[in-house]
């Protein structure tokens, strides 16, 4: 069985942020038959459409690796009861110009992790919402929201919580699953 290719998108430029730590716990727990590249996403301007047909080189980077992967996973950050201005620049230059669009038919797993009681679930429906224009393919279930953040990973930055582990591992084989039937992998 061909091994799965699934880039990481983490939620933040900061190296300490839970949406970093949640992806790197996701790389320990991929199941057997994939594995995650997380993506750099420091090295990006804001998106400014005169410059989309030239995208500057870490652009070209990330676009390149979300084509010749087979899924997506997400690891997001809440800012303000939404997307982090930087998930939201990932997205913009990801999918312009329109015809170049690498988000199109990508199937797409969610993570997010908050301090909050709600664990990024205002971010993570944004997302969505925003998947549908770019026409990705979420899977639904088990939602991972990963709340009071600062409670489940310990200092160095290890996601701890045996229940957030559970279904960060299960969200991963799920995401497996759906992605070998929406590309018709065996």
């Amino acid at each position: 069985m061909p091994e799965l290719r699934i880039v990481g998108i983490p939620g933040s430029l900061r190296e300490g942020a839970y949406s970093s730590s949640l992806l790197r716990a996701a790389v320990e727990l991929v199941p057997d038959g994939a594995r995650i590249e997380v993506a750099d996403i420091r090295g990006f301007p804001v998106f400014n459409q005169d410059d989309e047909r030239a995208p500057p080189e870490p652009v070209r980077r990330l676009k390149e690796a979300v084509r010749g992967a087979d899924a997506v996973l997400f690891s997001l950050n809440e800012h303000n009861y939404g997307l982090s201005a930087a998930e939201k620049n990932v997205l913009d230059w990801g999918s312009r110009p329109y015809p170049d669009n690498v988000w199109n038919g990508k199937p797409a797993g969610i993570l997010s992790a908050s301090t909050g009681r709600l664990g990024g679930a205002r971010a993570q429906y944004e997302l969505r919402q925003s998947m549908v224009f770019l026409n990705m393919f979420p899977i639904n279930r088990p939602e991972v929201f990963v709340a009071a953040a600062a409670e489940k990973f310990d200092a160095a930055g290890r996601l701890v919580d045996e229940t957030s582990r559970k279904f960060v591992r299960e969200h991963l084989i799920e995401l497996v699953r759906h992605t070998r039937v929406l590309v018709a992998r065996p």
